[in-house]
């Protein structure tokens, strides 16, 4: 069974990337493996691919992630878990300005959060 929560809400900027390095790096502090990682245009229904491949990110680990969509900077994140297969979504990321991105979760209370650079 598949749970989906949606994060919204505005992000504090940092720092601000150049326009044509959308790269950023994703931190995962939600407190368990994600499994897989999509990276979608702003309010788009489809996902495509999972960015981790055959890999996984585990809790307190980042890993870069290559992104040269500049013409669709605001992108939505989309993490499925290793342990109970569950899917969390974040919305609004505005990839052209970010450097880093850390994603909070809290199973518990169904609480999610992100902290951007």
């Amino acid at each position: 069974m598949f749970k989906k929560i949606i994060f919204l809400g505005s992000l504090t900027l940092c720092t601000s990337a150049f326009a044509a390095d959308a790269d950023f790096t994703l931190v995962n502090r939600t407190g368990y493996t994600i499994e897989e990682v999509y990276i979608s245009p702003a309010n788009r229904s489809q996902w495509g691919k999972d960015r981790l491949g055959s890999k996984q990110l585990p809790n307190a680990a980042s890993r870069k992630f290559k992104f040269g969509d500049t013409k669709n900077c605001m992108q939505d994140i989309k993490v499925v878990f290793t342990d109970d297969e569950s899917e969390v979504e974040w919305e609004d990321f505005d990839l052209c300005e970010l450097d880093k991105i850390t994603l909070r979760y809290n199973r518990k209370t169904g609480e999610v959060s992100a902290d951007s650079e």
